[in-house]
């Protein structure tokens, strides 16, 4: 699928545009992909969520966005016929200038990165990208498959789940945080985390830093500027919402052992209790059917949802917008 954006309107096709037509009011256009391999239920999410951020960010560019998924990502027949008939086959990317990429992670399936059945599929793109890309983003665990595969930094396993919004603090001066909130209030969900000491010694560059969840940001200079996402600044205020009732339908249908934790700085005080109280309820009728009893959601107010995304996408469009006759160092 491509997606032809400007400021005023969005345009879809089941192909890739072709090149030419002539620029947005003089302006530079870019080209941008999006590989997405998000889970079936988040597939069409995560579309609309770098939609609707690139489109607030584009300004007075014109974006060519066009939609990739690694084809050995396990899909739903449902979510298969999506990606066939919507997306663009991965073929195709080598065969079209690419200013950016953004490469999402995917739900684990195997005890290793390196044992997932799309691990050939993704390091071949990552070898791809650090020359042929100015610069990619590596969302949370396309972000760890990245190290590993070019450093063999090997992620760790937390001792429970990191999900919540989260404080992050700026830690160096670079232009991909110029102008962002401070804090910058990040939505992170994983399992796993890089430590810094790791990144450092390797040669990454930390950006952004929580003193609750580690490492959000981080990055490191090949041809193209790769920029590592821990967490998930795309996330929409409801994002973490639908994945922690993810969580709770697979406890109650038993497909996990253990009830998720709350979200951290995510609902609200009220809430917070009410679904407490539903946790102790579902320890002793752990029934699917349980699921219609779940109460009335609030979020707090101060999650601050996409304000960080904006200010981070707005300045990498503007690095990815330089003038390409310029050396590919950060500015």
């Amino acid at each position: 699928m491509t997606i032809l954006i400007d400021r005023d309107q969005v345009i879809s096709s089941p192909a890739l545009v072709p090149a030419g037509g002539g620029l947005a009011h003089g302006h530079a256009e870019l080209t941008i992909g999006l590989i997405n391999n998000m889970p079936d239920l988040a597939l069409k999410a995560t579309e609309r969520q770098f939609m609707k951020l690139l489109q607030a960010a584009a300004g007075p560019r014109r974006i060519r966005f066009h939609c990739f998924s690694l084809p050995s990502v396990k899909r739903s027949p449902e979510a298969r016929w999506h990606v066939e008939s919507e997306y663009s086959e991965l073929t195709e990317l080598r065969h079209h200038k690419f200013d950016g990429l953004i490469v999402t992670g995917a739900e684990p399936v195997a005890p290793e990165l390196d044992q997932e059945p799309y691990w050939r599929d993704l390091t071949e793109l990552i070898d791809w990208a650090k020359v042929n890309t100015r610069s990619t983003i590596w969302s949370c665990l396309a972000a760890h498959a990245a190290v590993l595969h070019l450093d063999r930094i090997e992620r760790r396993r937390l001792p429970a789940k990191c999900h919540g919004i989260f404080d992050c603090e700026a830690v160096t001066d670079d232009p991909l945080t110029r102008a962002a909130p401070a804090p910058l209030k990040v939505s992170h969900s994983r399992l796993n985390e890089l430590a810094e000491s790791d990144l450092a010694q390797a040669g990454y560059q930390v950006l952004t830093r929580s003193a609750k969840a580690g490492v959000d940001i981080f990055v490191r200079q090949y041809v193209s500027r790769f920029v590592f996402f821990q967490g998930h600044p795309e996330y929409d205020a409801l994002s973490l919402q639908r994945e922690y009732l993810r969580d709770i339908g697979r406890y109650l249908a038993r497909e996990r052992e253990t009830y998720p934790h709350l979200p951290v700085s995510y609902f609200d005080a009220a809430t917070e209790e009410k679904l407490n109280r539903f946790e102790k309820k579902a320890a002793h009728q752990r029934h699917p059917a349980l699921t219609n009893e779940l109460p009335a959601l609030n979020l707090r107010a101060d999650i601050a949802a996409g304000s960080a995304a904006a200010a981070l996408f707005r300045n990498w469009l503007q690095y990815l917008g330089a003038d390409a006759r310029a050396p590919l160092l950060a500015r």
